[in-house]
């Protein structure tokens, strides 16, 4: 999920305004009423102009709210201070909501710049309600003097929060220590952004423009039509293939031009590193040692502490531990899969020693010869239309829901499509398609919501859900048609969005995917599963096929593995460090992994400055979380295996789906499942032997 860009905007969550500031419609769409379906976006009217106005406007507004609770003249409890505190800003997180999703989406030049501009202006409001001596003394009276017993479960884990987020944001610090916290946080918030739009910048700018038909030999017919048409969009004879995930991996893939695949495989792997105006290695060194400087102001002694104490693994020691108990028993199999994959090599002709741009290449052809199923040969099974269909099915299979297309509801770009989610007459939310790669859109793929779930005055708000992918448009008069991966992708994000539009709480800060980050890839990845399942596809997959595709299901997935874990290590390096930083970026992530690599990193390449996920996407010291999450999801759908997919679901969605982050997630996982996940099941599913465990 998490490809979402994070402000640390404390207390501001993405909900609609119940009541709006008083400016007209006219004035400024933004800050009126929504006069839409649902009150959706009113996408066809918001202007990149109408944001700074809009958001200088709501953050008076959310002043205005707090300086009401700081000056309320009774004593300090939860219903006069926790529980306003928690609807606060509520404008200024209608229209973050939607400026963030704009700018991971359908970015411009002129939407970048509002966004450098707001950071400053949303970390400043975050700080103002974090370093409020008056707010805090009442939070904290509250937290100290509360009778527990007259608060219900959601409500008292809602305080819990409350008051750790502002000792956690330097609410106990000394005066000078709160300002160079506050230097601090803003200045993080302003490196995040610029670390993502060098990465974007390093995307865009390059592509491999093709003139020779020679140079196609081995590229399928679906990524030839699509570099064509990408050639004409810019006005160029022949192809063009770009850093844009599908054009990428396929070249990476099938291309038979070795020097070509090179030639790609460097430039994507160099984004942020190419000693351009663009370069991420200064911001990498400025972000982790302020990271840790913040850290330390805090009492922790590196910044991993920090952000674990607020998560199911809690300590680095215990990331550290799984990861490399994990690594122990993937290493071996690893090894023999590159073993296996460099001998084919050389069967086929290859001289050279296996580099990382060739691997995916003689990957595909090992796959094809070992199971005789390739990815092209599917692509016809899975058109894109007939994938959502059925995942729509699947959902209304599991949890009894239907998706219905409405077309009234606006949208910020013809690609996208908007549906209202109902179960049997409950509306349950709207959910965003936005599935085709493009320019201005970050890379991979994400699920974010722009309106979360909450109980308000007795009325259920319902969430706004989008789903963001990289798919390949359809080119003229075919079908959009997926891989497999794709397919998966698809049902991972769609998994996130399940989390959401089921959330059934009573504050947005508690709902649907605003639980602990190694976690919140449970029920995402959870759903992945059902593209090997016959349930999903129905008589629509040949059964010798599904049958194929489940043999292969594991082919290479410890190589896989291992490359997911040397990033996940590479996290936990980066924000473990206890002295600042000086030694230049390449030697700190050439030493940060002790293991020798599967295959030999490509000179000038890096993965650090391209790692969105952790300079500038909430993962820092978290990308562990997605194998930690794997274990759960390996674990949790056995039960779907073994107890029945009705009634396994209706727990799911009973314990996980609907409790948001109201209870800690290891009590709503035993309450689930009756007993902890074990790494085995890991394991199992990898076929991994447990004698390498």
């Amino acid at each position: 999920m998490r490809k979402y860009l994070f402000i640390l905007v404390l207390l501001v969550i993405l909900v609609p305004a119940d009541g709006v500031l008083a400016v007209t419609k006219e004035a400024n769409p933004l800050l009126a009423p929504f006069p839409t379906p649902h009150r959706t976006p009113p996408f066809d009217e918001i202007k990149t102009e109408h944001f700074l106005p809009a958001l200088k406007q709501a953050i008076a507004e959310g002043q205005a709210e707090i300086d009401r609770i700081v000056n309320n003249p009774a004593p300090a409890n939860f219903a006069n201070t926790i529980e306003p505190l928690a609807r606060s800003g509520r404008s200024l997180s209608r229209i973050t909501g939607i400026l963030f999703w704009l700018n991971n989406t359908a970015s411009t030049p002129e939407l970048q710049a509002v966004i450098k501009d707001a950071v400053p202006l949303l970390t400043k409001y975050s700080n103002d309600i974090a370093l409020n001596e008056k707010l805090f003394a009442r939070v904290q009276r509250v937290y100290q003097n509360c009778d527990r017993r007259h608060l219900t479960a959601e409500q008292r884990t809602l305080l819990e929060q409350s008051y750790r987020q502002f000792v956690r944001s330097g609410a106990n610090l000394p005066p000078a220590q709160k300002e160079r916290y506050r230097q601090i946080s803003n200045r993080l918030a302003e490196l995040s952004v610029i670390f993502e739009q060098n990465v974007l910048a390093d995307t865009n700018n390059y592509f491999l423009h093709i003139t020779e038909q020679r140079d196609l030999q081995g590229l399928p017919a679906t990524a030839i039509s699509a570099a064509a048409e990408e050639a004409k969009a810019r006005k160029l004879t022949g192809w063009v293939f770009t850093l844009q995930e599908p054009s990428y991996t396929a070249f990476i893939k099938y291309a038979d031009n070795r020097a070509l695949r090179a030639q790609l495989y460097k430039a994507y792997n160099s984004k942020g590193c190419r000693g351009n105006e663009h370069d991420n290695r200064p911001i990498i060194k400025e972000l982790v040692n302020l990271r840790l400087e913040m850290a330390r102001l805090l009492g922790y002694g590196n910044y991993a502490q920090y952000v674990l104490e607020e998560r199911m693994a809690g300590t680095p020691t215990r990331v550290n531990d799984f990861q490399e108990k994990l690594y122990a028993a993937l290493l071996p199999a690893a090894q023999e899969e590159l073993t296996e994959l460099q001998s084919f090599a050389k069967q086929l002709g290859a001289k050279e020693k296996l580099q990382p741009y060739d691997w995916a290449y003689y990957a595909e052809k090992l796959k094809q010869k070992k199971y005789a199923l390739s990815e092209e040969e599917l692509r016809p099974y899975f058109k894109l239309e007939d994938v959502r269909q059925r995942i729509f099915a699947l959902a209304g299979k599991l949890y009894g829901l239907r998706f219905v297309q409405n077309k009234k509801i606006p949208v910020y770009h013809q690609d996208v499509t908007a549906y209202e989610v109902w179960d049997g007459n409950r509306f349950m939310g709207v959910l965003y398609l936005d599935l085709f790669a493009g320019k201005g859109k970050s890379g991979g793929a994400w699920c974010g919501s722009l309106v979360t779930q909450e109980k308000l005055r007795g009325v259920d708000i319902r969430p706004q859900v989008g789903i963001a992918c990289n798919f390949t448009r359809p080119t003229s008069g075919t079908d959009a048609l997926l891989t497999l991966g794709e397919v998966t992708t698809f049902l991972h994000e769609f998994g996130h969005a399940l989390h959401n539009l089921l959330s059934d709480v009573t504050y947005a800060q508690l709902a649907g995917t605003n639980v602990y980050w190694d976690f919140v890839e449970l029920p995402s990845q959870i759903m992945e599963n059902w593209a090997y399942e016959p349930e999903f596809w129905g008589d629509k997959l040949p059964a010798y096929l599904l049958c194929k595709i489940k043999e292969s299901r594991n082919f290479q997935q410890a190589t896989r593995k291992v490359g997911q874990l040397r990033s996940g290590i590479l996290d936990m390096a980066w924000h473990s460090i206890t002295s600042p930083l000086d030694e230049a970026v390449e030697v700190f992530e050439q030493q940060a992994n002790r293991q020798q690599p599967l295959l030999e990193p490509v000179p000038g390449t890096l993965l650090s400055t391209r790692f969105t996920h952790i300079f500038a996407g909430g993962y820092a010291a978290g990308y562990y979380s997605y194998l930690w999450a794997e274990v759960l999801a390996a674990d949790a759908f056995q039960a779907f295996q073994t107890k029945g997919m009705q009634k396994t679901a209706r727990a799911f969605r009973q314990h996980i789906l609907s409790k948001g982050g109201t209870e800690n997630p290891a009590v709503l996982y035993k309450n689930f499942r009756g007993r902890e996940a074990t790494l085995e099941a890991l394991l199992e599913k990898l076929n991994i032997s447990y004698k390498k465990y």
